[in-house]
């Protein structure tokens, strides 16, 4: 079974389980020496289920284990920066790429647009609320005491596509003093699932995982950014089996595993 670490923001990077298994398939130049140190993955808490497919997969293929740590993208970049032993970084937005990018932190080269996503609204399973997404509209009203949760907007891709989405509809002013501010979207997805926040903003393929959820609005596409997942080696990275996974999770077989848990192709992607 693939092992996986879940970060934490503050906490550095968190412990992990990884396993080998020996198997061939993809034509990849991995020696042993290469091999000695698993790969190091930190992608966005969203990608969670799909990496995991992804890595274990790709065990099979080659022989290379690989370890991930999922978290917010901030979190997560913020490790980079302060020198966790990572080789590939998959981002939720652009901006936490560019962070990275702007700080040489990030392998020349390697950058690529991967995946898109939706944002949604998920209320518990059976819930009859039906947010008021129309500009001006009611949401905050509709709440009640009840909080609305999703990422941190100061820092979470989720947070921050939110606000925008709110802010193009003229309800965010309304809406920001009743948000239940989560560290990452799975997190938000959580407080949803077990009926602490009535309402949550979170990304229709966290919707699509989690059986206490279900989706009751979905954003304009014109009311926010463009969801933009890229993915990159770090500068540090020297891993064959990283460069090797990173090919592995755009090709036309890593894009299958991706399509299967609700991700598209990139804005503008080919």
């Amino acid at each position: 079974m693939f092992g996986f670490r879940m970060g934490v923001r503050g906490q550095g990077v968190a412990r992990a389980v990884s396993v080998l298994v020996v198997g061939l398939g993809l034509t990849l130049a991995v020696t042993p020496a290469a091999m000695a140190q698993d790969p190091l993955v930190l992608a966005a808490a969203s990608t969670k289920n799909a990496v995991e497919k992804l890595a274990a997969q790709f065990k099979a293929k080659t022989g290379a284990s690989i370890t991930a740590s999922f978290a917010a993208s901030s979190a997560l970049a913020k490790q980079i920066e302060n020198g966790a032993p990572a080789d590939i970084f998959i981002s939720a937005d652009l901006d936490w790429m560019d962070y990275l990018q702007t700080r040489n932190l990030i392998k020349p080269g390697s950058r690529v647009n991967l995946l898109g996503n939706d944002l949604v609204v998920v209320a518990p399973k059976g819930s009859s609320l039906k947010p008021d997404l129309s500009k001006g509209g009611r949401l905050a009203e509709q709440l009640g005491d009840g909080r609305l949760a999703t990422g941190d907007p100061s820092n979470v891709p989720v947070g921050k596509y939110a606000r925008k989405a709110l802010e193009s509809l003229g309800q965010w002013q309304a809406v920001e003093p009743k948000l239940a501010r989560a560290d990452s979207v799975r997190a938000a997805l959580v407080l949803v699932s077990r009926g602490e926040a009535p309402l949550g903003i979170v990304y229709r393929t966290d919707a699509a995982i989690d059986p206490g959820v279900e989706v009751v609005a979905t954003f304009p596409p014109d009311s926010y950014p463009p969801v933009v997942y890229p993915a990159a080696l770090t500068a540090t990275s020297t891993s064959g089996p990283a460069a090797a996974f990173l090919d592995y999770i755009k090709s036309p077989d890593g894009m299958a595993v991706w399509k299967e848990f609700g991700f598209v192709p990139a804005p503008n992607s080919p």
